[in-house]
């Protein structure tokens, strides 16, 4: 039998004068694309003077490995790339390409003001809106108000349809969901001319039951239920699949996707429906 690789392990320091979730995504979107590795992740957020990158210095002493660094105030990000330097390890400032490149298409300078995307402003405060009405509309929960909705998500228990919801409201659209429950009607704003687009999610049989069976022992649940079984969660899925198609609303069917590509997909027919070339 041949031997299996090792997984390569090493210490990744994310380094950042903000939250760090910009240099968070960008170092996980890169690292995705390498098998067998094993990574020890250290993040530095609210990093804005040279006194304290020089504490970090010392850790990333401790602990060498690949730096990668959101620092837009130079004299900081040159503190770091010093020290890094000087302690030979990588340090890789992730922004600074884009932003240069930017500045020479623009002929414009940027300036070097941290965090300016999380800045409170009006785009804020229709996420923290987006937020409070996909919470207040989670599972059904009030319909009285869905035709202030951007999107209504419909689907069979288990279908991923709450955290694809809290997903688009971080991007401030408001989003509601409704489960279709055997036996139980639909509220009828679902069905009102010039309302929200509506989009059913749907799962393959096989896997939905595996998901539900995973529900139903986390939550220490009797497995003898039409909910699991395999006839009654088929029909299910195709009834719903059914409603879909007579109403001609479109289907997502999320057996593979990750919640961020059923989210993209559902901005991109958002953005389609208003007659825009893409939703940000």
């Amino acid at each position: 039998m041949p031997e299996t690789a090792a997984p390569h392990e090493f210490h990744l320091h994310l380094v950042s004068d903000s939250t760090g979730e910009t240099v968070t995504l960008l170092a996980r979107a890169c690292l995705v694309q390498y098998d067998d590795i094993q990574v020890h992740e250290h993040l530095w957020p609210m990093m804005r003077s040279a006194d304290q990158v020089k504490g970090v210095i010392e850790k990333i002493r401790e602990h060498p490995g690949f730096v990668m660094c959101t620092l837009v105030n130079e004299e900081v990000r040159y503190a770091l790339e010093d020290g890094c330097r000087a302690i030979q390890v990588p340090c890789i400032p992730v922004l600074e390409p884009v932003v240069a490149a930017l500045g020479a298409y623009l002929n414009a300078k940027s300036h070097a003001r941290p965090g300016r995307q999380h800045v409170m402003d009006a785009e804020y405060f229709n996420r923290i809106e987006a937020m409070q009405y996909a919470l207040s509309h989670d599972d059904g929960q009030l319909s009285r108000d869905l035709n202030e909705a951007d999107v209504i998500l419909v689907g069979v228990s288990r279908t991923s349809k709450t955290p694809t919801c809290i997903y688009m409201a971080n991007r401030g659209i408001k989003a509601a969901n409704i489960p279709i429950v055997p036996g139980c009607s639909l509220p009828e704003e679902l069905f009102a001319k010039n309302g929200p687009m509506v989009v059913g999610l749907t799962n393959d049989p096989k896997r939905l039951i595996e998901i539900r069976r995973q529900r139903l022992r986390f939550l220490d649940q009797d497995h003898d239920t039409d909910y699991v079984d395999d006839e009654a969660v088929r029909d299910e899925v195709n009834n719903a699949r059914r409603l879909y198609t007579k109403f001609g609303w479109p289907i997502i069917n999320v057996s593979r996707r990750s919640i961020e590509e059923t989210a993209a997909t559902i901005m991109q027919l958002l953005a389609r429906r208003r007659g825009e070339d893409t939703y940000l």
